[in-house]
C-alpha cells in the first residue's frame, strides 16, 4: 500500500534582517530531527525567501500530497486569519491534487504558552 507523502511547513512572517530567521531555522531543524520521515520546510509571508508559493513547486516535485501549514506566530492576527487562508486558497487552485491544512498559530497552544511562561519566570533567577 502506497504511503501518502506529507510535509509540515513552518510559516513565519519574514523580516529584512536575515538573522531574524535563525530561530525559525533552528525550529525547522529540531522538528526534522524528531521526524526524519517527514518533509519539514520553512516558508515566509513576506520579505524573506522562500515565500509559500515559491516553496510549493519543490514539494510537489518531491511527491508531497498532504501539506500542513503551521503559522509560527504568537497569535491569530490578520496575517493568520485573513492573508494565509487567501494564499492557501490560491495554492489549492494551482495544486488541486494536494491536500492543505492550516493549523492554529503556535502561540495559541497551551503547552507553548506554558513553556514561554516558564522561560519568562526563569529570567528572574
Amino acid at each position: 500500500m502506497k504511503q501518502t507523502r506529507r510535509a509540515l511547513v513552518l510559516f513565519a512572517h519574514g523580516a529584512r534582517d536575515p538573522r531574524w530567521a535563525e530561530p525559525f531555522q533552528r525550529l525547522q531543524s529540531a522538528v526534522q530531527m524528531q521526524s526524519p520521515e517527514l518533509t519539514v520546510a520553512l516558508a515566509f509571508l513576506e520579505l524573506m525567501s522562500p515565500r509559500l508559493p515559491e516553496l510549493l513547486p519543490a514539494l510537489i516535485a518531491d511527491g508531497i500530497e498532504e501539506i500542513t501549514i503551521v503559522p509560527v506566530f504568537l497569535g491569530q492576527g490578520g496575517h493568520v486569519r485573513r492573508d494565509l487562508p487567501v494564499l492557501v486558497d490560491e495554492l489549492k487552485t494551482l495544486y488541486p491534487d494536494v491536500s492543505f491544512r492550516i493549523a492554529g498559530a503556535v502561540g495559541e497552544d497551551a503547552q507553548v504558552l506554558q513553556a514561554m511562561a516558564t522561560y519568562c519566570l526563569g529570567t528572574l533567577e
